[in-house]
């Protein structure tokens, strides 16, 4: 009799426990897309809708994401600098409080893990002061261990060394792999610990930011982790695909900014000012205007969606994108086809088979729909693409952090850089034509019911992959 007691008692408070989530789903959540899919969860598994909603769920998790400081101010007054802003991209992210585009940079792309690791180790080498890096992952793996030998090597003899990892990407890093690093004055920085017993923890929001900035002059940013899937010492056939941007000149100190804050949140300690005088001033020797675009619950509104969407409805030409995974919200999946049906170049490139199976059904309907509406799709039929590219006519080309799907979107901590120089436009574009010749058109044909009907479980999920 009180088993079945306590058993009544469970279903009635699990019942309104249900009813009390559903009504904050509906609430808390400005897109319908991921109302409905918290809806479906809740509803038909709540013995896992349920725990999974308080962990992972809520709009940018708010009450988790106000512990860290705004990294911008919206802008209300960007009126009144015309001369720095010459696009719509441009007065949205300014708009929303983010630096300007400046002048007097110098981007240069990284092609593939080969480049990006010799000149990452060329940076760390050529230290004169300071070297801050921030990365999801760091690889407990060949690659992992001799970047962690240079920062040490660099760290004994006076550099300061700064390490910010994501508790999440990087668990597999921690104590004895660590340890040298400490021991020789480095510092190590894990940005939300995943367990409650920590002030500062989320199993959600997770900083997916890669920036690598020596002596606050010279920066790498883009996709690549620090390991062996992402870049190495040697060709590896075995490889992901993936690029990156190296950038010295103004826009770096617009980086460093966003470690420094970063870098603060996760540790608490405010970094002191470092004396560059001694060095020659932050310009890069070419003349390339580039805007440095971070978005996550640290900064107001959607900065990064709202410019990539604005930027696709102003194409007039082409529109090239590259991304691992493709599982995006409205908006960017009615501006990709309305700018193909209107006759402009849109093109998609992805792997055939990426790292997560699940994001790979989510795509299927969509990317069905943009090619009945003349977008050219095609998968590498061989290794995983990771690399974060796009190319807006010959006007703009965007490297960073985030994928094209709804976490990097609305979830994680992210980092952009939107490049406005036709060279570099150019750069970019070729290396994604010479990917293209590598891949063959994604079939457009419809798979079997048992795919679809894997698809269409996905693609209810979707707004929370």
């Amino acid at each position: 009799m009180i088993v079945y007691l306590f058993q009544h008692i469970e279903t009635i408070l699990g019942f309104f426990l249900a009813a009390f989530l559903l009504a904050r789903v509906l609430r808390e959540h400005e897109r319908p897309s991921t109302s409905i899919a918290w809806f479906w969860v809740i509803v038909v598994v709540p013995y896992l809708g349920v725990p999974a909603y308080l962990l992972f769920g809520g709009r940018k998790l708010r009450h988790r994401a106000k512990r860290k400081k705004k990294l911008y101010a919206a802008d209300p007054n960007h009126q009144d600098h015309p001369r720095q802003i010459r696009s719509e991209t441009e007065r949205i992210l300014v708009w929303s409080g983010l630096p300007a585009a400046q002048e007097g940079n110098e981007v240069r792309l990284l092609p593939n893990g080969l480049y990006a690791y010799s000149t990452l180790l060329e940076m760390i080498q050529n230290a004169k002061e300071s070297i801050h890096v921030m990365t999801f992952i760091l690889g407990r793996d060949p690659v992992g261990r001799e970047i962690i030998e240079h920062l040490c090597n660099k760290a004994r003899s006076g550099i300061r060394v700064r390490l910010l990892l994501d508790a999440l990407g990087s668990y597999r890093v921690r104590g004895r792999f660590l340890k040298p690093l400490l021991d020789a004055g480095g510092q190590v920085g894990i940005f939300m610990p995943m367990l409650p017993l920590h002030r500062k923890w989320s199993a959600n929001l997770r900083n997916h930011r890669k920036i690598t900035i020596v002596d606050g002059r010279t920066a790498m940013l883009g996709g690549m982790n620090l390991a062996g899937e992402y870049m190495g010492p040697a060709p590896d056939p075995t490889r992901w695909i993936d690029a990156d941007f190296q950038v010295r000149g103004p826009a770096v100190d617009d980086l460093s900014e966003i470690f420094n804050q970063d870098w603060l949140f996760a540790t608490g300690h405010r970094l002191d000012p470092i004396d560059y005088s001694l060095h020659p001033a932050n310009q890069g020797s070419s003349n390339v205007r580039a805007q440095v675009v971070a978005s996550g619950p640290d900064v107001q509104g959607d900065p990064f969606h709202d410019a990539v969407v604005s930027s696709l409805y102003d194409a007039k030409e082409r529109i090239w994108v590259v991304t691992p995974y493709f599982v995006p919200d409205e908006g960017l999946f009615h501006a990709l086809m309305l700018q193909s049906r209107l006759g402009y170049d849109v093109r998609i490139v992805l792997p055939a088979r990426s790292n997560h199976p699940i994001t790979d059904l989510a795509r299927g309907r969509y990317l069905r729909q943009l090619q009945q509406s003349g977008v050219r799709v095609y998968f590498h039929p061989k290794c995983m693409i990771h690399a974060k590219l796009m190319v807006i006519d010959g006007d703009i080309a965007i490297s960073g952090s985030a994928n094209l799907d709804m976490r990097s979107f609305y979830l994680n901590y992210e980092v952009a850089m939107f490049v406005y120089s036709s060279s570099v436009v150019e750069q970019v574009a070729q290396w994604i034509d010479t990917l293209i010749r590598e891949c063959r058109p994604a079939p457009a044909s419809a798979p079997s019911y048992l795919h679809q009907w894997g698809e269409d479980l996905a693609w209810l999920a979707s707004p929370l992959l």
